[in-house]
């Protein structure tokens, strides 16, 4: 697990210099420095050690891991910033507003105003590749590719995309027909476009590929970053191909909703196997795809995905096995098995499934039994749990200190009752979006964000402390509201949000 954030344009120099400031604080017998090197059993305080943990601490293997990725964040990175800046040229500024770019600047809008720009200038297509690409225009890319082949790998454009890439991320008309789109797409691929391009956004180990950007979505939503409108044609163009099926960013883009119609077309050109194709080649710190699987067997177990949960176990997904190997902070190492996340979470039809498949049903666990128990509302089963194990309420508010805030993010109102009956905290921080121990933002901010009235008063009536700041945006769950457009719950907390503690 990496202990270090990757800064939003990695060079070597300043990892260099990181290390080299690590020996010289090491050599100085400073006791950070010291217990940084024992954590990584890197040694005494020689230079090599001193890269190896900042290697590590970055989430690789080695300095030459590190060194690897930097070459390959050079050739292939991509900076979101770019998307806010306009262009002067008609063209590249089409082009801007037509495609998604994976930052705040996505949505609706923009493509609106894409739109426009292409009626006032219809013409911006042909001499412009890239934007005939956006536009899905194959009159003008076949024109232009026959003039100049070689224009099929070349980047250009506001982003230094090649020509499919803007065509597949592109959503400025919803209207455009998929003749057009698969025309372009596939005059592209004719012409030697590479059915695996992609690029690594803001440095971020995890490329975004022509497959990442057909199938859309991510942390914005749907709205603001929809799949493309002929999501599945164009996808099984690039599948068929040659794209690798193992896309780790369209899984995660993906995952937050329960519709699996990416999973079931990828599953069908072998999702789950292989190697892991050109991109894993150039960061082996994807891992394989069987891990990648795992993964979202644990957020589908965790945030009650049934269909999913079934769909790959049925595609041979490891179920059985503890999640012991290091993952992202929502999927970590814990030893515990699909069954028992299942259990803890009070999800027994997921429970049920994984034991009739051949789960090992999990074992004694009082303070397990007890949150299950009250993420189900079964209060006599929290009362029977109790008589049974004095200590286990102490013993879960221990373990667990933010687990309001999961039960509200579930928008659980009987259990969020429950658990602060029970002693929990009911403005501890936590997170939402996993059941993991991370002081991110209250319960409070969940209902608020989620537009969740009933769940929003009863915390309120339950002692909810409507002036605390979550701690990574600094802002109070009436900013939350209003920043997800929640006028619902916005205009209950407006009242009773101190003045001089909300943005406004």
């Amino acid at each position: 697990m990496p202990t270090s954030a990757m800064p939003e344009r990695p060079h070597l120099d300043n990892f260099r210099r990181q290390a080299r400031a690590l020996q010289r604080a090491a050599r100085a017998g400073d006791p950070d420095a010291l217990a940084r090197l024992a954590r990584h059993h890197a040694g005494g305080p020689r230079l090599s050690a001193a890269q190896l943990v900042v290697a590590r601490e970055h989430g690789f293997a080695s300095w030459p891991r590190l060194v690897r990725y930097l070459g390959t964040a050079a050739e292939h990175g991509w900076d979101t910033r770019l998307g806010a800046a306009p262009a002067a040229d008609p063209a590249e500024e089409f082009c801007r507003l037509a495609c998604l770019t994976y930052s705040r600047e996505d949505g609706p809008g923009r493509w609106a105003r894409a739109r426009r720009l292409l009626a006032e200038h219809p013409g911006l297509t042909s001499r412009h590749i890239w934007a005939a690409a956006a536009a899905a225009r194959p009159d003008d890319v076949g024109r232009l590719l026959a003039e100049q082949p070689r224009l099929v790998a070349q980047r250009g454009g506001p982003f230094r995309w090649r020509p499919l890439f803007h065509l597949v991320y592109s959503r400025f008309d919803e209207a455009v027909p998929a003749e057009r789109v698969l025309a372009v797409a596939r005059l592209l691929l004719d012409a030697g476009a590479d059915p695996d391009d992609g690029y690594l956004f803001d440095a971020l180990p995890s490329p975004f590929t022509l497959l990442t950007g057909v199938f859309g979505h991510g942390e914005l939503g749907s709205r603001r970053q929809p799949r493309h409108p002929h999501w599945r044609a164009l996808g099984r163009l690039l599948l068929d191909a040659g794209a690798d099926p193992n896309d780790a960013q369209a899984l995660y883009n993906r995952m937050f909703e329960p519709d699996d119609s990416h999973l079931e077309l990828l599953f069908e050109y072998g999702l789950g196997t292989g190697d892991g194709g050109p991109w894993r080649a150039r960061v082996p710190e994807l891992g394989t795809p069987a891990r990648m699987l795992r993964t979202q067997l644990r957020w589908a177990v965790e945030h009650h995905q049934p269909a999913r949960v079934r769909l790959l176990v049925e595609h041979g997904v490891d179920f059985r096995s503890p999640f012991e190997d290091d993952g992202p902070a929502w999927s970590p190492g814990d030893g515990r098995t699909a069954v028992e996340l299942a259990r803890l979470g009070g999800d027994a039809e997921i429970a049920d499934h994984l034991v009739a498949r051949g789960a090992v049903p999990p074992g004694p666990d009082p303070v397990g039994e007890l949150v299950a128990a009250a993420f189900r509302g079964d209060r006599s089963a929290v009362d029977r749990v109790r008589a049974e194990h004095p200590g286990v309420v102490a013993e879960a508010r221990r373990s667990r200190p933010g687990l309001v805030v999961w039960a509200a993010a579930r928008g659980s109102v009987e259990t969020v009752g429950l658990l602060v009956g029970l002693g929990f905290d009911v403005n501890a921080y936590g997170r939402g979006d996993a059941p993991v121990e991370e002081a991110w933002e209250t319960a409070l901010h969940r209902g608020a964000m989620a537009g969740d009235v009933e769940l929003t008063r009863r915390l309120l009536a339950l002692g909810a402390d409507p002036d605390l700041r979550d701690r990574r945006f600094d802002a109070t769950p009436l900013d939350w509201a209003r920043h997800f457009h929640q006028s619902s719950t916005a205009d209950l907390l407006g009242p009773v949000t101190t003045p001089s503690a909300s943005g406004g």
